[in-house]
């Protein structure tokens, strides 16, 4: 292993929940920051007031037009980070806050918010309303392994990485980034790739989603555009370049996770 990467988290417009879900990682936190990765910039969690230099910039919440200074930071973010994650829903696919009209009671002209990759270039997406810590976790561990490992720890971390690089190459063209259920329905169910697993309706954080019949229902009046059921149905993203690999990429994490052995 060679040094550390640096990694920085940039708050959007957001609730806090993917931070809340990173730091949920407990141990696996303190495990990443003491042997793969400084963190160099956070609001709540580094003394950084301005954004350096970095090699991993995980941006959470989506970018509010009428806000300047926020379409400055993301901009920033963009031209001093090697490789940008748009971490959550809001920052993937607007999330939520798409259905902001303005109203706030301090900023009343704050009606307009984009996912990040309708204002930059964003190398990876990791969607969900938040994405669980294991994941946030793994695409840390082998974001590292990606810029600090060997050939083959580099080749393992391009396949584990590939399809979620593929949904922001996705996000960018504007059909895409309207993420909904019905992603589920046109790119799975219409397929004939659904197996009435249950997952999508498992992971939807807003219970929009419900199983009849062994096939998945979505109510869209309650979509909230999170991403999370594309992203977790086994049918929908995910390559054979991982699922081959399946044993070996858990094998790299749970080393990494463990350095010591015990």
């Amino acid at each position: 292993m060679a040094n550390k990467i640096t990694v920085g988290h940039v708050h959007m417009s957001g609730c806090t929940g993917c931070l809340v879900s990173l730091a949920d990682t407990y141990e696996g936190l303190f495990t990443i920051l003491d042997n793969y990765a400084d963190l160099v910039y956070c609001l709540t969690l580094a003394d950084a007031r301005h954004i350096p230099k970095m090699d991993v910039a995980l941006v959470e919440g989506s970018v509010c037009l009428q806000d300047e200074l926020s379409v400055e930071e993301i901009k920033e973010t963009r031209e001093k980070a090697a490789v940008v994650v748009a971490l959550g829903g809001c920052a993937a696919y607007g999330n939520i806050t798409r259905f902001c009209r303005g109203g706030q009671w301090n900023q009343p002209q704050h009606e307009g918010f984009v996912p990040i990759g309708d204002v930059i270039d964003v190398d990876v997406y990791i969607p969900g309303c938040a994405p669980c810590p294991q994941q946030i976790r793994n695409v840390c561990v082998m974001a590292y392994l990606l810029l600090k490992g060997n050939a083959e720890q580099q080749a393992l971390a391009k396949a584990y990485l590939a399809p979620l690089m593929a949904l922001a190459s996705e996000g960018s063209k504007a059909v895409s980034s309207e993420a909904c259920g019905c992603d589920i329905m046109t790119k799975v169910i219409n397929q004939g790739l659904c197996m009435g697993c249950g997952t999508c309706a498992a992971s939807c954080p807003v219970y929009a989603i419900t199983m009849e019949e062994g096939k998945p229902n979505i109510e869209r009046d309650m979509c909230i555009k999170c991403g999370a059921c594309y992203a977790a149905c086994p049918r929908a993203f995910f390559s054979f370049d991982v699922v081959n690999q399946y044993e070996t990429i858990i094998d790299a994490i749970n080393g990494a996770m463990n350095p010591g052995g015990n």
